[in-house]
């Protein structure tokens, strides 16, 4: 199905396709492509040669549509080829795939070797892809393995052979930042670690509140608080968890006045579990002013991953962390509400509360 493009700068405004067309985006290759009447010839979006009018324009979804209309392909996009970005991905996964195989990390040097790229080339296109470094990635990939195997080894020691660790020292100081409590602690499902929490209502429902030795571990919201209180008990199964005390109460009237007046901007101390990428979209996200939403593409741009939107929304849904982590201030391009772990309806009236509704 084709569509010819309005001159009117109205309908230019309005359409994403010719938008995409205008900055040349990379994103959009494979998406839709554009062909223009007075060339005969069709590309992808991010073609750098000469734009065409927009009177001359036509979308297509697919390149055999294209071509069916009498279009040939462009000779410097070529859009039958994949682009760049659809090739840098594919690398970038096999060497992802090629660092999880390794018994140890590979080198960037080797990587690079392997990848045919300059050292520093290679380390640009991975993070762009990954949202990581190579290093970083290895490293996240090794907390993964440390958390599977602290759960189905029979010992500590073992555990830190499976995960690819060679010195017992880096596997505890990563143990320390990754899990938030020692190595055995966490094998034992929290075992010895004490959290207080405190289940409490709101004008968005009920609310739950837990606190580590660290700083504040989860702030939930729900309908019903038997079921924040289960949800707490399944992420520390072991631990022994405490109703709060006076003392406790403060910190849970804090996060109630953020639940209220979410652009307060009250400093909570956080005990943030989770993987590197995770760290540093929601440090992102703490840096996006109250009053203000981003786009999942603008974040994944904000910390040097325009590629990894998909990650980006992951670690969106992974933050356990209501309105101290601001993940309510993260909408689809189009400005609309996407999901939300404690329901749109919740997001909205967040961002309502801060004048961004």
């Amino acid at each position: 199905m084709t569509q010819q493009i309005s001159p009117t700068l109205a309908d230019q405004a309005t359409d994403p396709r010719w938008a995409a067309v205008l900055a040349r985006d990379p994103a959009a290759d494979g998406r839709f492509f554009y062909a223009v009447s007075t060339t005969g010839v069709y590309c992808r979006p991010s073609c750098p040669s000469r734009r065409a009018r927009p009177e001359h324009v036509r979308f297509f979804d697919s390149a055999d549509e294209a071509e069916r209309a009498g279009f040939r392909a462009c000779r410097r996009c070529r859009p039958r080829q994949p682009s760049a970005a659809a090739q840098q991905a594919a690398l970038v996964a096999e060497l992802c795939r090629y660092i999880d195989a390794a018994e140890t990390p590979p080198t960037l040097d080797e990587l690079a070797a392997r990848a045919g790229l300059s050292p520093w080339h290679l380390h640009r296109v991975f993070k762009a892809a990954t949202g990581l470094t190579p290093r970083a990635w290895a490293a996240a990939r090794r907390a993964e393995r440390m958390r599977a195997a602290l759960r189905g080894t029979p010992s500590v020691s073992e555990a830190i052979y499976e995960a690819g660790y060679n010195s017992g020292g880096r596997f505890y100081a990563d143990a320390d930042q990754r899990l938030g409590m020692t190595p055995g602690a966490y094998r034992a499902g929290g075992a010895q670690a004490e959290i207080r929490f405190a289940l409490g209502e709101c004008s968005l429902g009920s609310i739950l509140v837990a606190q580590s030795a660290r700083g504040v571990c989860a702030i939930s919201l729900g309908d019903d608080p038997e079921a924040l209180l289960r949800e707490l008990q399944d992420r520390f199964p072991a631990a022994t968890l405490i109703g709060g005390d006076a003392d406790f109460e403060v910190l849970v009237a804090q996060v109630v006045g953020l639940v209220e007046a979410p652009g307060t901007g009250a400093e909570l101390p956080l005990d943030l579990r989770g993987t590197a990428f995770q760290q540093r979209v929601w440090q992102a996200l703490r840096e996006i002013p109250a009053g203000q939403t981003v786009s999942y593409a603008e974040l994944a741009r904000r910390i040097g991953a325009p590629a990894a939107v998909r990650a980006v929304a992951g670690a969106c849904a992974a933050n356990t962390l209501a309105v101290a982590i601001p993940c309510h201030r993260v909408v689809r391009s189009d400005g609309g509400l996407a999901g939300y772990r404690w329901g749109v309806a919740r997001k909205r009236a967040l961002l309502e509360r801060e004048g961004a509704g």
